[in-house]
């Protein structure tokens, strides 16, 4: 029979293993949002991997996702409104948990 400390020891890898896994859909998320964002400024290649990398980087500024939302409504200017951008943060976010989903 499992005893308290077992349990809570379960407990608490499980959430250190959510919080891995939620890290790495943010930072995929915010890679493909990037990588979005490029496309509309009509960055390709290597430019829109670094620009990428840029957003990713972003996210390291404040908890939560407005200093990414700022860095790329910023960038694109006129390009996609706040609705847009949000939408396709969140629609994003989904694709990114299915793909580490798939890879694990």
């Amino acid at each position: 029979m499992p005893t308290f400390e077992d349990r809570e020891n379960a407990f608490e890898n499980k959430f250190a293993h959510d919080a891995e896994m939620q890290f790495k859909a943010e930072a995929r998320r915010n890679r493909l949002l990037g990588l979005w964002a490029a496309s509309l400024m009509g960055r390709e290649g290597d430019d829109a991997a670094a620009y990428a990398r840029e957003v990713v980087k972003a996210d390291f500024e404040e908890a939560g996702d407005e200093d990414v939302y700022r860095k790329v409504a910023g960038d694109l200017g006129d390009k996609a409104d706040e609705a847009t951008i949000r939408a396709k943060m969140s629609e994003l976010m989904t694709v990114a948990k299915a793909q580490i989903i798939d890879e694990v």
